[in-house]
């Protein structure tokens, strides 16, 4: 079968650590053009992988006729540019949050529909090792209904993982649209919904920018969660755990506890009611210090491939991006928002 070719169109740090090196090293794929506006960005990946090198997208589309698209953008770009790969023919790879609003996200599933494409959002957290093995433990129903929850994403900010350091688009409100919650919340707000299939009915949030002098982006979120099954917890966004960042999750159930990525080497643990302990070793989540695959690009291409829509669905990253907003309409309101 012929090669599908893709382009990357934003070339910082989640492009050139994940995206670029797991398309290169995925046999399926062919990198052809990449597009940043700091053109240096594009030459140097183009120089490294092979392709051509856009200081525009619409350059980029113009010019190459691509099978598909990886959009590692600014925020804000994410709707505009999906939309205009989608109506070129392109089926596109998104960044999360996958937009900044929900007529955003609405627009980009439109333009995928209309033009027959795929639209998947990057919502790793659902294909991290540890999380598919909760997932399995939970559905097998022997710990019962989840009751209460935690789950939590934290670490020390943009700063030291942005190609821009402190001067990066994450702190820029026009460009980011939102801060810790976009970049680690939704994430969150994601993960829960697949881990414990279901879907938020309420939401508290208090969001709120606490240490990150000269950025008007939050930096914090703590919010409380009421699922349609009852279950209630707690997810929360940090960009200021400048020492052990967390992303674990613990689940108290009617017949024990799951705890996953709470202690180090043993990534699941079940903790039994009846006083057994299984635990799982079944490989580490994707840090930004080290960067194991993450398994959304492999996905994409396989979604290609096979002809089969992805599962991390623009609709399922809508699901996952309408928690977060309503975080932030909670925070605005002083009051609990229902979904």
């Amino acid at each position: 079968m012929d090669k599908i070719k893709v382009a990357v169109i934003g070339c910082g740090a989640i492009a050139q650590r994940r995206h670029i090196p797991e398309y290169a090293s995925n046999p399926n794929v062919e990198l052809v053009a990449f597009a940043d506006p700091v053109i240096e960005r594009a030459q140097l990946m183009a120089e490294t992988y092979g392709g051509s090198s856009y200081a525009s997208f619409e350059e980029l589309l113009a010019n190459e006729k691509v099978d598909a698209v990886s959009v590692c953008t600014p925020n804000y770009l994410h709707a505009p540019m999906t939309v205009a790969a989608a109506n070129a023919g392109a089926h596109v790879l998104v960044e999360k949050p996958m937009a900044s609003s929900e007529e955003e996200a609405q627009q980009m599933i439109e333009a995928a529909r209309r033009s027959g494409v795929y639209l998947m959002v990057g919502h790793n957290q659902r294909l991290m090792p540890p999380h598919v093995k909760a997932k399995e433990i939970l559905e097998s129903g022997r710990l019962g209904k989840v009751l209460t929850f935690r789950t939590s994403f934290g670490h020390p900010g943009p700063e030291g993982w942005s190609v821009d350091g402190r001067d990066s688009w994450f702190f820029r409100k026009d460009e980011a649209v939102m801060g810790a919650m976009g970049d680690l919340g939704v994430h969150k707000s994601d993960f829960i919904r697949y881990l414990l299939n279901d879907e938020v009915a309420e939401i508290a949030g208090f969001v709120g920018t606490i240490h990150k002098e000269g950025t008007d982006v939050d930096d914090n979120a703590v919010c409380i969660l009421r699922m349609k099954s009852g279950a209630i917890g707690t997810l929360v966004a940090s960009w200021t755990q400048y020492k052990g960042g967390d992303n674990s999750t613990v689940l108290w159930c009617e017949h024990g506890v799951i705890k996953i990525g709470t202690v180090d080497g043993d990534e699941v643990i079940v903790e039994k009611t009846d006083g057994g302990v299984e635990t799982y070793k079944v490989g580490a989540m994707a840090t930004n210090e080290k960067q194991v695959p993450s398994g959304v690009i492999d996905a994409f291409v396989e979604s290609i491939v096979t002809q089969t829509p992805p599962t991390i669905s623009g609709e399922e990253g809508l699901r996952s991006l309408k928690v977060i907003l309503a975080a932030f309409k909670s925070e605005a309101a002083g009051q609990t928002i229902k979904l």
